[in-house]
């Protein structure tokens, strides 16, 4: 049952983003080229040309995994010194090893736990959000255009961080940071052109 509700989410989820771009390559062409995002026209495939735009998305990537990569070393750290605490604890008090371990295991996940907690889990989903926010601007988008892909980008990292977390730990954490960075500046971008088509539309009639 869990599996068919998980199912039906996902196939929401992805015709949502497939009507959600739809829209928005329909609402980009209603606008006049001056005045549609620019920031979307540097897409995966510049990464690929083996030049600066290889190297401009090697420095981006680089950074933001760097940062999230920070928070999810100090969780890491705080796990194994609290299990190797409590396995020399549990060997001082004469019990056997298979329990011992149990009992470190126990308090390392209670330790990554609070951690977790304490750790900035937005440090690294801010500094995905201002590169975005500065690279709309920078390839001649509009301060509104790199807030609402900055905006896009900050909930999608902190999302994909959290969900991943939850599933494969430490590197889903990263993978999900990374990856969810990715979806949700793009899903602010389509936003965007969605917004900015219907306030051109409304100025038109004025």
């Amino acid at each position: 049952m869990d599996f068919h509700k998980k199912r039906v989410r996902l196939l929401a989820f992805v015709a949502f983003i497939i009507v959600l771009s739809m829209a928005a390559e329909k609402c980009r062409k209603l606008v006049p080229d001056h005045a549609t995002s620019k920031s979307g026209k540097f897409t995966v495939w510049n990464c690929l040309d083996m030049g600066y735009g290889s190297l401009a998305c090697g420095v981006k990537e680089s950074t933001k995994l760097y940062f999230h990569n920070l928070r999810a070393a100090h969780i890491e750290k705080a796990k194994n010194q609290a299990m190797k605490s409590a396995l020399t604890d549990a060997k001082s008090q004469g019990m056997a090893q298979s329990l011992a371990e149990k009992h470190a295991e126990k308090e390392g996940a209670k330790a990554a736990k609070l951690a977790s907690h304490k750790a900035q889990r937005v440090i690294g989903p801010m500094i995905s959000s201002g590169w975005d926010f500065f690279e709309a601007v920078y390839y001649g988008g509009s301060d509104a255009e790199g807030a609402i892909r900055g905006s896009g980008t900050l909930f999608g990292s902190y999302l994909g961080g959290f969900f991943g977390e939850q599933r494969l730990g430490r590197l889903g954490f990263l993978v999900g940071s990374q990856m969810g960075s990715w979806f949700g500046g793009r899903i602010g971008l389509m936003l965007y052109d969605i917004l900015n088509a219907i306030h051109f539309l409304i100025n038109l009639r004025n």
